[in-house]
């Protein structure tokens, strides 16, 4: 609940299809304090299920950001979860939005629980017939509602994976809660019956006074961690316009191959960064190909992941921005991500670049706030072959696409 010794803050959003009346308060056991404009802005949904979006400002997904401000944020979210958990962990991340969160906080948590898996929820499945769900679920209010959960095709992990006894589910926001208990019911009728600790963390916390408050069920005891909580209201605008959703909800293996890039969590793994070292090498190569052997890094750079491909990315923007942070205080490093998520203009969202996805999915990606000419060098990073990339991206003399592929 919203504390009532510390009076909330409210905020009152108002957008074409409706307004958002909000009431929240930072969470005072945060070093870093939030507030909303830190971590927040706002948009509208091209969706009929939901008309509002909240616009993560620390995610680098709809808005460009710099590194170093998402590390802190996921840093200080780990921060929040407690010692002394039952074991084994398991870190669970929500496609697309959260899977490098999820990345980030598992990677914090490691230096205190070094045994904590990392599984994230993904939207691609596996074109491998080998490769085994663990379970499935739904994200009710998503423009892609159905979510896939691997397991291990390692035994001693698997093992650990259904012998879980705390779950720490990551996400960007709740609004409902009904995320989080879908989850929790289709990991136990998948086996995981050993839980005895659900831990929902959260950037932001709307559900704590929601009708789907969580509650401790079948011996399960549920916490909540957030660097930001509240509720919010929507109100319908009189005779707003329809909505008419792209076809997004799919989760088939698209038909453009997807490429080695080490396990960073769409199956169950310790290590989430062990294909960096391939990545970054990657990245330098065709750098030097690009603009040759003495050529240095340019002043501002954005880095952009593709749809649930970011953590490597994320990892990459991080790594040029210490790089240059050596050089001199002018560059300027930031990242982002192509997204399956339609968002109307407006609020949040100051311009849009629509374009075919890089999966052979057949359906459009997107990216939000980025201005290609405001950028000396757009690093655009993907996990299927450089040619599945739409010409939008090849065209443009600054684009520097990065891919696992082979070089030649």
């Amino acid at each position: 609940m919203i504390d009532s010794n510390h009076c909330p803050s409210q905020l009152k959003v108002t957008l074409p299809r409706g307004t958002l009346n909000l009431t929240y308060q930072s969470n005072p056991d945060v070093g870093n304090s939030y507030d909303i404009s830190d971590l927040l802005d706002f948009a509208q949904r091209i969706n009929p299920k939901r008309a509002f979006l909240f616009v993560s400002k620390v995610l680098g997904r709809h808005i460009p950001v710099a590194p170093s401000v998402m590390r802190r944020a996921f840093s200080d979210l780990a921060g929040l979860i407690p010692d002394n958990l039952p074991e084994p962990i398991l870190v669970i991340g929500m496609a697309e939005t959260a899977v490098g969160l999820s990345a980030g906080v598992h990677q914090a948590l490691q230096s205190r629980y070094p045994n904590a898996l990392l599984l994230n929820s993904t939207r691609h499945a596996f074109a491998d017939p080998n490769a085994k769900l663990l379970a499935t679920f739904s994200e009710d209010h998503s423009h892609a509602s159905r979510h896939l959960i691997y397991q291990s095709d390692d035994k001693q992990t698997q093992s650990a994976i259904l012998n879980t006894k705390t779950l720490i589910m990551v996400d960007d926001e709740a609004s409902t809660g009904n995320t989080c208990k879908n989850v929790v019911d289709a990991l136990q009728a998948a086996g995981l019956n050993q839980l005895e600790q659900v831990h929902l963390a959260t950037l932001v916390d709307w559900s704590l006074d929601s009708a789907a408050e969580l509650q401790d069920t079948k011996d399960i005891q549920f916490f909540r961690q957030h660097l930001l909580a509240g509720n919010w209201q929507w109100s319908d605008a009189p005779n707003p316009n329809p909505i008419i959703m792209p076809s997004l909800d799919t989760t088939a293996a698209g038909s453009e191959p997807v490429l080695p890039t080490g396990n960073w969590g769409r199956k169950p793994t310790l290590d989430s960064i062990s294909g960096f070292g391939n990545y970054l090498a990657n990245f330098w190569d065709s750098f030097t190909r690009k603009f040759g052997d003495n050529a240095t890094l340019p002043k501002r750079i954005l880095v952009l992941g593709s749809n649930e491909f970011v953590w490597l990315p994320f990892l990459l923007a991080e790594h040029l921005e210490q790089q240059t942070s050596l050089q001199d205080s002018d560059h300027k490093v930031c990242f982002s991500a192509l997204t399956r998520s339609p968002i109307a203009m407006g609020g949040a969202i100051i311009s849009t670049l629509s374009f075919r996805d890089n999966y052979g999915l057949g359906m459009t990606n997107f990216v939000y706030n980025v201005e290609p000419s405001a950028w000396e060098l757009i690093v655009l990073c993907v996990e299927t072959p450089t040619d599945s990339v739409d010409d939008l991206w090849k065209n443009l003399d600054n684009v520097l696409i990065v891919s696992p592929e082979p070089s030649f």
